[in-house]
């Protein structure tokens, strides 16, 4: 588990960019829902972290390709790969991410630690 931050530091309708390798976007809605997903576009190179989030998706700062934070799936084209999407729990009022196993999808030219 990844200790991401005080959930008191990530307000509603904000999101922030973990450095991990490969690196993970958490976002907490204006829900108040906790979600994680890669933070690499799997389109181009871009930080859905920077992104627009509308309910549970996330659309791409550069093509607007957009993501449904629940699943990973793409739900507006470019981008035709999905993201991975991370288990997100809270303990003693920390935010906590779980990395996933699967495989990251990363964009064309993009490698685990974010060069080409």
């Amino acid at each position: 588990m990844i200790r991401a931050c005080p959930l008191s530091q990530l307000a509603r309708g904000d999101a922030m960019r973990l450095d991990t390798r490969p690196p993970i976007a958490l976002f907490h809605t204006e829900d108040g829902e906790l979600f994680a997903v890669d933070d690499t576009c799997t389109h181009q190179d871009a930080s859905l972290a920077d992104g627009y989030v509308e309910g549970c998706e996330v659309e791409c700062p550069l093509h607007a390709s957009k993501f449904d934070l629940r699943t990973g799936m793409v739900d507006a084209p470019p981008a035709k790969l999905p993201v991975r999407v991370h288990a997100v729990e809270v303990r003693d009022g920390d935010i906590y991410v779980k990395e996933s196993d699967e495989a990251p999808n990363l964009p064309p030219g993009i490698t685990i630690d974010g060069h080409a």
